[in-house]
């Protein structure tokens, strides 16, 4: 782990129990750590634990999940044993989120001032007027021309890019250290998921806020994060600066990833695939949770599961090609 780190996620596991006999490993023995003012993007197809791993951090996971072990060590406090009342007070002030989707994020009969006003007012001890017109700043520094007139809408009133800019408010009001993005961008359409993709950098930079990007789209970690970590059944199968992950991709399942998107300079009829599924996290093969659907698979690949090790210049793999 990183001397200066902001974040230090060690050995984490979040399981989920299915019913008498299944246990679902969403996460299962995830390390990886975040320095103040660095985009780090998580990226992995659906199900691979994405959005579990980020709530396990916000202490979100609702039941039957539950964080079964290791250490989630936040300016060097493990916060993993606190309790809800200190959660409250981290949440928003420290650490803040940004949710895919924010219709069901945002509360629909408050409107967005009034939202904005409770995050403020929860964690800065300022008067209701004060804090009302830090809202409507904040909702001029995230891009909105009619700031004092939006403070009174409901998020009905606003389009999905603008919603998401009032999360992004939201989430910035107290400037937190660290900003957890779950993929702000998947129900808008491109010219705004660069707007918003766009905002978040320059947020970052005005507020020198880290950044957990968590998303699917290889063209956005390419642009926006330093670093890029692969995750693949519950774990990160790859870690590299995000130069060295798209010029010298390691582990079969990123480069299934990479070959999957379509270059300008290639004339081919058809983009790669990767065969099969993302197997459940209750029915994880026994050894290389990729096995299934690799094809460098070797037989001891099929009985024990390799582990992520540093393949050089902090290039992590998770592969029996490379030990």
């Amino acid at each position: 782990m990183t001397k200066h780190a902001l974040l230090e996620v060690e050995g984490l596991k979040t399981y989920f129990q299915v019913d008498k006999h299944r246990v679902a490993k969403a996460v299962d023995g995830v390390d990886f750590s975040i320095n103040p003012g660095e985009t780090v993007a998580l990226v992995g197809e659906s199900g691979s634990g994405k959005s579990i791993t980020s709530l396990s951090i916000m202490k979100l996971v609702g039941k039957p999940g539950k964080i079964k072990g290791g250490q989630i060590r936040f300016n060097g406090q493990d916060i993993v044993p606190y309790s809800d009342k200190q959660m409250a007070k981290l949440r928003g002030s420290e650490i803040a989120m940004v949710f895919q989707e924010p219709m069901t994020a945002l509360n629909p009969v408050f409107t967005i001032g009034n939202q904005l006003i409770e995050t403020i007012r929860k964690h800065k001890k300022v008067s209701k007027e004060e804090a009302r017109n830090r809202a409507i700043e904040l909702l001029r520094i995230v891009g909105f021309p009619r700031a004092e007139e939006t403070v009174n809408e409901y998020p009905h009133q606003l389009s999905g890019g603008m919603r998401q800019r009032a999360m992004i408010a939201i989430a910035i009001s107290c400037e937190p250290k660290l900003l957890i993005a779950d993929e702000p961008t998947t129900a808008l359409d491109v010219t705004i998921q660069a707007q918003i993709l766009d905002l978040l950098d320059e947020m970052k930079k005005k507020f020198n806020m880290a950044v957990l990007l968590i998303t699917h789209d290889l063209g956005v970690v390419a642009e926006y994060a330093d670093r890029v970590m692969v995750m693949y059944g519950g774990q990160i199968v790859e870690q590299a600066k995000v130069n060295t992950m798209f010029l010298d991709p390691k582990h079969p399942y990123t480069n299934g990833l990479l070959e999957s998107l379509p270059k300008l300079e290639d004339d081919v009829d058809r983009l790669g695939v990767i065969k099969g599924t993302v197997p459940p996290a209750y029915d994880f093969p026994v050894g290389c949770r990729f096995s299934d659907r690799c094809k460098h698979v070797m037989d001891k690949c099929r009985v024990s599961n390799p582990n992520l090790l540093d393949n050089g210049q902090n290039h992590k793999v998770r592969c029996y090609l490379y030990e």
